[in-house]
């Protein structure tokens, strides 16, 4: 236990009171509001800040358009409340099991945008799909790539993901085979949520990122390998992306990260201004399990492009952002094989399955398998602070008629 709070926080729990992750819950007799997590409880903030309306909703949307300032302001209040034995007997009646309540998506997400921030990964891609040629594109070293994907089916974590069904590349020549996806995927990433809007023809810097970015989640983004394979040339994902990408429940505020941040790996190509200044390369270490098994480690301390500097290109052309914006950073992958965040690169494409402790192998999932990626990070004094978890099952769809 840790003696921080009042509140009993069971030792490895990855909600101390360093963390203090937003989310939205529905506790058993009530309505869908925001609450903060402690240990194993989740502290319902209407009630416990003075029945303030802002977290008497169901989503964090209202709060998250209020801005740096008001988002300091509660978590001091709410650290306060939870670490100052004074308050106990106030709050206490605040207090929900995490184990009693329902967690729902934490926000409303506005638009979604999706990264390819990882060298490691876009390297190991590009080898196995253009072989003998140079693995990075040109533009890679001078900008996030990123494509726009669909916000309606972001879901939070512990939705059954549905196999989806689509066109694929015919074998001969001959018409494309419409059939459910045979080549599944994970994709192993890091999301981040925006609050604080901005106007439309203006642009956010790299050092105004803590401005106008609330927090940072986990993300699985699925990907239907052969149906994006058939698919993506010449405008990019679509289909093979855009059935479902799942999002951890709770948002870890980026006060909660100072000691999570780190320098981002060296550049080798001069960067534009815009891309230029304070930045937030980020010591996040990732762990994937596949049926309970640990398959991956991804670090994302080695990630090329930063956050800051996704949200610097997202803007540069003058495109706003809205409260409940949301990007990820594209397949979290390392330089060494157990890093890997992405069966198709764990698998190199299909060609080395990954063997199980019950002796089935993966090559790509199978209906019935279950992926959870947690991560943790770097907090105060030597202390480790945890994301909770982003978790997904695979099941059948129907006959695509």
């Amino acid at each position: 236990m840790t003696s921080a709070s009042w509140v009993p926080v069971p030792e490895g729990s990855p909600f101390t009171p360093h963390t203090l992750p937003y989310g939205v819950f529905a506790p058993e007799d009530g309505a869908p509001r925001v609450g903060v997590a402690i240990g194993d409880h989740v502290l319902d903030l209407a009630r416990a800040l003075g029945d303030d309306d802002t977290f008497a909703r169901p989503s964090l949307n209202t709060f998250l358009a209020q801005g740096r300032a008001r988002w300091q302001e509660v978590r001091a209040r709410i650290t306060e409340l939870l670490t100052d034995s004074a308050h106990r007997a106030a709050v206490e009646p605040a207090l929900h099991r995490a184990d009693r309540v329902r967690l729902l998506m934490p926000f409303e997400p506005a638009d979604y945008v999706d990264f390819y921030a990882s060298e490691h990964h876009a390297a190991n891609i590009g080898r196995m799909l253009r072989p003998g040629q140079e693995p990075l594109t040109p533009q890679w070293k001078h900008l996030p790539i990123g494509y726009h994907g669909r916000s309606g089916t972001l879901v939070v974590s512990g939705t059954d993901v549905v196999r989806p069904w689509g066109q694929t590349r015919p074998a001969d020549g001959g018409a494309p085979p419409f059939g459910p996806s045979a080549r599944l995927d994970i994709e192993a990433e890091v999301g981040f949520v925006v609050g604080t809007p901005s106007a439309r023809g203006t642009r956010v810097g790299v050092g105004d990122f803590a401005d106008h970015v609330f927090g940072v989640c986990l993300v699985n983004d699925w990907s239907a390998r052969d149906l994006q394979a058939w698919e993506y040339v010449p405008l990019g994902p679509f289909l093979a992306k855009s059935f479902a990408t799942s999002v951890s429940p709770w948002i870890v505020p980026l006060d909660a990260l100072e000691a999570a941040r780190t320098a981002p790996p060296e550049r080798t190509e001069e960067l534009r201004p815009y891309l230029q200044g304070e930045d937030w390369g980020l010591d996040l270490a990732l762990e994937v399990r596949l049926n309970g098994e640990v398959v991956s480690r991804p670090s994302f301390t080695s990630m090329y492009w930063t956050p800051a500097q996704m949200l610097a290109h997202l803007t540069v052309n003058g495109a706003s952002l809205r409260t409940g914006d949301f990007y990820a950073s594209g397949t979290v992958s390392g330089p060494d094989a157990h890093e890997r965040g992405c069966l198709m690169e764990l698998t190199w494409n299909g060609q080395e399955p990954v063997t199980l402790s019950d002796g089935s192998t993966r090559t790509f999932l199978r209906d019935g398998d279950e992926v959870v990626i947690s991560a943790t990070a770097p907090g105060p004094d030597g202390s480790r602070i945890g994301f909770g978890e982003v978790r997904g099952r695979i099941v059948a769809g129907g006959d695509g008629s």
